[in-house]
């Protein structure tokens, strides 16, 4: 499995695995553990969930996909805003801690940003979690290139550590980040996890040049779309699949190679 630099200097797979919509119900639980567990034997090792998803659900999920096998994966979470206070904080970390069975998390989200609590008290508090033992790293998710920059002067400011990532909506429909976000990321070093990389509601796969591309790489529709996103440098994609085969068609993306033709058709059908 391809991988990519961290900031910090550890490498993570540039392919894991979403958890959206996962933990809802316990009629596909079964399914859906199963499928992380594949996903961790084909090199997907990066899960992503949050304390949202599932109301704390997917969580459990994880926790059950990764009994046993701990070390091998790197668990990212995130947070609600509401949560994200000086005093919320460490008690939502202990809470997702708690269902994901785990004595640290790798990676610790913010998931967006809204005007309480001060973007300040949440990054000093990410940073006493860290110094806790509780977590190991700290990130955001749906920040734009303004929201970025003022984080980087805040952590400028308070001596901090810079966040790992940037978790933000990136599939061929939805290309805005390619404006600014994404060259800004590049030349600070800062991966960019995609989430949703082939699209909401796979409306996106009936496209008629996606198909045509897909039949001339013996591939799927939705494994063209995430082999585009994963073309890009510093990008992490992170889609969903909650049964074996989507797993396997999920990591057979890595191995596509789109010619510079896919690109200008592919250009032409989403232009950014």
């Amino acid at each position: 499995m391809k991988t990519l630099w961290l900031p910090d200097g550890n490498r993570v797979p540039v392919l894991g695995q979403g958890t959206w919509r996962m933990g809802e119900s316990k009629r596909g639980r079964d399914s859906e553990v199963a499928a992380l567990r594949l996903g961790i034997e084909l090199g997907m090792t990066l899960i992503d969930t949050a304390e949202m998803y599932g109301d704390g659900g997917a969580e459990r999920v994880v926790a059950d996909a990764i009994e046993g096998q701990r070390e091998r994966v790197f668990v990212v979470t995130k947070v609600y805003p509401h949560n994200s206070s000086r005093s919320e904080l460490p008690k939502a970390c202990e809470r997702s801690l708690k269902r994901l069975r785990i004595d640290a998390m790798d990676l610790y989200l913010l998931h967006w940003r809204e005007r309480t609590p001060p973007l300040k008290e949440t990054v000093e508090t990410f940073e006493k979690l860290c110094s806790a033992g509780k977590i190991k790293r700290w990130g955001v998710s749906n920040f734009d290139l303004d929201d970025m920059e003022e984080l980087r002067e805040i952590c400028r400011r308070l001596g901090s550590i810079a966040p790992t990532t940037n978790q933000v909506l990136y599939n061929l429909e939805n290309r805005e980040i390619e404006f600014d976000l994404l060259p800004w990321s590049h030349t600070k070093k800062l991966p960019i996890m995609a989430y949703s990389p082939m699209g909401h509601d796979r409306g996106l796969l009936k496209n008629a040049t996606l198909k045509d591309i897909a039949e001339r790489h013996d591939a799927t529709p939705a494994q063209i779309a995430l082999a585009w996103v994963q073309r890009q440098p510093g990008i992490i994609a992170i889609p969903k699949a909650s049964d074996e085969k989507h797993v396997r068609d999920n990591a057979r993306s890595i191995e596509i190679k789109l010619t510079k033709e896919d690109l200008v058709k592919l250009d032409r059908e989403f232009p950014p």
